[in-house]
């Protein structure tokens, strides 16, 4: 049989694949925010070669024990794979002053990170994990439900969050729709704006939450648009929680909806240009809405 490698990393990924149930459906950690989220499992890789495989740069949108996913800005989201050869580190001087070695339990939801990754086959294992320690304090505050801003007592809406079947039992505050090229997930310039002027409108409402939901016109197969309508969701996910500093976890599951809801006939060229949209609902639960 033909040696991969001797170095710990490489031996590493091989074992790391022949324990893992690659079919299996990942949730995220218990006590994480919004549980609904969820990762695919991955087919068992060829591991008779292992090369060193892209860096990845985004923030950690779901995760298992043994998986992360991570959406970059434009939307795309890559699993890569983590072990206990897989180097966690932080800078910004806020756990002694310098670069600081974290385990794998630091890598929370929603916490901005860059990956570098070998790979084997079609699947990446996380050679080294790099973030900041004030991401880090941020995420760890919003894991807890501590993060300052925003006080989220009440039992109902903690057992509503992140369930799209009890819609009905939010109220509607206000939808912005923001649109989108043919076949594209790219924000343009007018979407950046309204994205931001409309977090800032659900930070003036108490209790308010988003609820993201990515549409696309009737071009194309229904598997291609219902990967279009996810990514364009999660573009504007992103944005939100980079650019116009919205907390995760006062965010709804994320849904896509491909051709679903047209706002208009798809018959004509203006009809087609406003179906290719996310909406981006503000709702506060009825449980605690004018407390």
């Amino acid at each position: 049989m033909r040696v991969i490698s001797q170095r710990p990393m490489a031996l590493a990924l091989i074992g790391m694949f022949a324990m893992s149930a690659s079919t299996n459906v990942l949730a995220q950690q218990p006590g994480v925010a919004d549980p609904n989220i969820i990762v695919n499992g991955e087919a068992m890789p060829d591991t008779t070669a292992v090369t060193p495989g892209p860096e990845i740069k985004g923030v950690i949108t779901a995760r298992s024990s043994d998986k992360v996913k991570v959406t970059a800005p434009d939307g795309t989201a890559t699993i890569v794979f983590i072990n206990d050869a897989t180097k966690v580190k932080a800078g910004g001087g806020l756990f002694g002053g310098g670069n600081s070695k974290l385990g794998s339990a630091a890598l929370l939801n929603g916490l901005p990170v860059t990956v570098k990754t070998l790979q084997a086959g079609t699947v990446l294992l996380a050679s080294q994990v790099t973030l900041k320690n004030s991401d880090l304090k941020t995420a760890t505050m919003i894991r807890n439900g501590t993060a300052q801003g925003f006080a989220e007592q009440s039992a109902a809406t903690e057992a509503l969050r992140g369930r799209m079947g009890d819609i009905d039992k939010y109220n509607i505050k206000n939808t912005t729709n923001v649109n989108f090229a043919t076949g594209k997930a790219a924000l343009t310039p007018q979407a950046k704006n309204d994205l931001c002027a409309t977090a800032s409108t659900a930070e003036g409402m108490d209790n308010a939450l988003m609820l993201v939901v990515g549409y696309t016109d009737s071009t194309g197969s229904d598997e291609y648009n219902q990967q279009l309508s996810e990514k364009r969701a999660s573009s504007v996910i992103n944005y939100l929680q980079q650019a116009c500093h919205w907390k995760p976890y006062r965010m709804l599951t994320p849904t896509g909806m491909a051709e679903a809801d047209p706002l208009a006939p798809n018959d004509t060229a203006e009809g087609k240009a406003q179906n290719r949209r996310v909406s981006v609902n503000i709702l506060v639960s009825k449980s605690v809405d004018g407390l």
